[in-house]
């Protein structure tokens, strides 16, 4: 993996996926945190331990320079509002852009001192997770929340071989929760989306159609993207992130 941050291959339907370190990167985002609107610069200073702010700001500020350049626009005028909530309609569900000029989503784990920040940006609806492949302990204790066939899959391995199957799967489940709008609370074992190596390409279970794909992350980590649908994609230019 790159030292700092790195676009991954996006796969169909996905414009960017972008990679990045939190250590390497959380000075250079803090010092540029006058590019955060009032809510997340509250929510920025809120965080009590350094690496939950850190990772948020990394997030964060990558979020708004990419949707910057995407859009056109400077990063500190992106503008985003809240979707109702799939739960309850209320409005503090998902963050997006005005009119879906261009659909997002990112993730953060700070779960180490090495914390990962990941992100996408597609023309439709998109997700994405990445994750801290845990201890054998939290596997045996939250695998029990997958869906069956999961379980018969993480239960035919070796005990050293489950952490890194469970984490595949629960960023495949993660990321497609998001694309299709669902939390976690209403489909984690009603989705089936593989254990192995390679994730079931249109996941069963879900409420709408998407495309998975798992992510190159490095030693001790995890990532995937889901897509709804496949469309057609169309190269744009490569942001740069060092513009304000």
């Amino acid at each position: 993996m790159a030292t700092t941050a790195e676009h991954l291959a996006p796969p169909p339907g996905v414009d960017l996926v972008w990679y990045g370190r939190v250590a390497e990167l959380a000075e250079e985002a803090l010092s540029h945190r006058h590019l955060l609107d009032a809510e997340e610069s509250s929510r920025l200073d809120a965080f009590l331990r350094p690496k939950d702010r850190h990772a948020y700001a990394v997030a964060h500020v990558a979020l708004r320079r990419l949707l910057g350049m995407h859009l056109g626009i400077a990063p500190a005028a992106v503008a985003m509002e809240r979707r109702p909530c799939s739960r309850c309609g209320g409005p503090h569900g998902r963050p997006a852009v005005p009119e879906d000029r261009v659909h997002f989503s990112l993730s953060h784990t700070s779960r180490t001192t090495d914390g990962r920040v990941l992100i996408a940006l597609a023309r439709t609806a998109v997700g994405v997770d990445v994750e801290v492949v845990p201890g054998e302990q939290t596997v045996a204790e939250v695998s029990r929340q997958l869906h069956p066939h999961e379980r018969t899959e993480l239960d035919a391995l070796h005990p050293a071989d489950r952490p890194l199957a469970f984490a595949r799967c629960w960023t495949r489940k993660e990321s497609v929760l998001k694309a299709t709008g669902a939390g976690l609370g209403e489909g984690v074992s009603g989705i089936h989306v593989g254990a192995g190596p390679v994730p079931q390409q249109r996941p069963m279970g879900a409420e709408l159609p998407c495309a998975l794909t798992d992510l190159p992350a490095g030693p001790g980590y995890a990532a995937a993207v889901a897509v709804l649908g496949t469309p057609a994609r169309t190269p744009g230019p490569s942001p740069d992130l060092d513009g304000d």
